[in-house]
């Protein structure tokens, strides 16, 4: 247990406490994997991006295909302050407020606010109602995130206002990336500790994972928090400790 423990005091000293799925969250758009359709040379959401001519959106798409992800980088590459909010918790006061912080930022700073709502579909009717007029003026730049299909759960008034972009989920190939990232990233993954993952192990973690990027991270990040290290220090990630972390 010394060398286990160890391990958890290396992470603490590295300023790991975030979870991996957190610290690999792209930054930019050329680190998104995926999504091509959207962010690829040409298209129109890539567009917006990189001529900072944002309107507001709605991000729809399965888990972990990178909603939350995509609209951090998109507030990242443009010059807009961001506030997000989770509509399970939050209500119309909420809202007032950001509304109040997006125009301190254009009154003082010059800088347009993405207002960011992650399962923008659990807002009642009334909450989505509150939104129309901001979105209208252009006071905020709504990002709304929602695994339900808009067209059914989110007002009609409120959607013919919003772009509607449709995330797929993530294929094989696109977890493996993420995978391989997580192993070698030396600042935010688990670069600097002797973790191997095998074959099989991997191809065991991308198939349950369905697509779903974090759920596959989350499942990587605590099978290097409970592998045991072997007399050379090295941590082996096998096909039995993924299926044991996979829950």
């Amino acid at each position: 247990m010394e060398n286990q423990k160890s391990f958890f005091e290396e992470i603490s000293a590295k300023n790991t406490a975030r979870p991996l799925a957190s610290r690999l969250r792209p930054k930019n758009i050329e680190d998104v994997v995926g999504q091509d359709h959207l962010l690829g040379e040409g298209k129109p959401l890539r567009r917006m991006i990189e001529t900072d001519n944002l309107s507001s959106m709605i991000l729809y798409g399965p888990p972990g295909s990178g909603k939350t992800t995509l609209a951090y980088v998109i507030s990242q590459s443009t010059n807009c302050a961001f506030i997000t909010i989770n509509a399970t918790s939050a209500g119309i006061k909420d809202i007032r407020q950001a509304v109040d912080d997006a125009i301190k930022n254009n009154n003082l700073y010059g800088r347009k606010t993405i207002l960011f709502i992650d399962e923008i579909h659990r807002f009642n009717t009334s909450q989505q109602d509150a939104l129309l007029p901001y979105v209208e003026d252009g006071v905020v730049i709504i990002i709304g995130a929602t695994t339900e299909n808009p067209y059914f759960e989110v007002n009609s008034p409120l959607i013919s206002r919003l772009t509607v972009f449709t995330l797929k989920e993530l294929d094989n190939d696109d977890i493996k990336k993420i995978l391989k990232k997580a192993i070698n990233d030396k600042i935010n993954g688990f670069g600097n500790y002797n973790i191997a993952l095998n074959y099989d192990a991997e191809d065991y973690i991308v198939s349950v994972s369905s697509g779903d990027a974090r759920f596959a991270l989350n499942t990587l990040e605590l099978c290097a928090l409970t592998a045991q290290k072997d007399a050379e220090g090295k941590m082996t990630i096998d096909l039995a400790l993924a299926k044991q972390s996979a829950q």
